[in-house]
């Protein structure tokens, strides 16, 4: 097995993501608030992957040594860089997560559950409670708890998989899907969504994406490696599904009332 098969293997989870319904439904203001307030977390939790990345593949233990793989040890601290410590459209420096929360708070979509997670970690709550404490649906909740799954499994392989074909090579696909619909909305309060939206497709099409599949090649070296790694994409692309199905029916139950 190598790359390509894995890429084939995925192909129809992927395609199912790309024309899932769920973009057509955002039409309105309000139907962007709640994706907003649902994917945050999403958004979030892709921090601590890619910071779990950091730490098995580059060095941050002192007395500092030179990490084995240079151009994914590069490829990494790249990341890092883009996603911690990015430029609004202001010129401010702020992590990406950061720049979202700026987003929803323009758009008008809300954060206090977002707010409510942050705070607990903040006060060493640990990610578990966390997670059960809040009132999200339970895509949300299941979503981050694969996340922190995949980052238990200390296997550099397994979590370059999830991050490559469940993050980093899926992003471009939906957010275009996002970007056209919310272009053709006129509304107002939504310039920074769209801007953190282009810089993802930016990025994450164009230079991150690309290298993350090299990433991922060079860490599986046998079959088992393979097969793990594929294992583990397909659950990160169900779970982004399933996802991506309750915030379609929330949308659509809300549509209904206000109907």
């Amino acid at each position: 097995m190598n790359i390509k098969d894995i890429i084939k293997e995925l192909e129809p989870l992927r395609l199912q993501l790309a024309t899932h319904p769920l973009y057509t439904e955002i039409e309105e203001i309000e139907d962007v608030r709640v994706f907003m307030e649902n994917h945050v977390f999403a958004v979030w939790d892709f921090m601590s992957l890619l910071k779990s990345l950091q730490l098995h593949l580059t060095t941050t233990d002192i007395p500092w040594i030179p990490s084995k793989n240079p151009k994914v040890r590069r490829f990494v601290n790249e990341i890092v860089l883009g996603e911690e410590s990015d430029i609004d459209q202001s010129g401010k420096s702020v992590s990406h997560f950061e720049m979202y929360l700026d987003a929803m708070k323009e758009a008008g979509a809300n954060t206090v559950q977002i707010d409510t997670l942050i705070n607990h970690i903040s006060n060493h709550g640990t990610i578990e409670n966390g997670i059960a404490s809040l009132s999200v649906i339970d895509e949300v909740k299941d979503f981050m708890k694969f996340t922190f799954q995949v980052i238990e499994t200390r296997k550099p392989h397994i979590i370059a998989a999830v991050f490559t074909f469940g993050r980093e090579d899926l992003i471009p696909d939906m957010f275009i899907e996002l970007v056209k619909n919310i272009g053709n909305n006129s509304t107002s309060g939504l310039g920074q969504l769209v801007y953190y939206l282009e810089r993802h497709i930016e990025l994450d099409g164009d230079e991150h994406g690309p290298l993350s599949l090299e990433m991922v090649t060079s860490l599986c070296e046998q079959k088992e490696d393979w097969d793990e790694a594929l294992q583990y994409s397909k659950i990160a692309l169900e779970k982004r599904i399933a996802l991506w199905k309750g915030i379609h029916k929330t949308l659509k139950d809300n549509n209904a009332i206000f109907a």
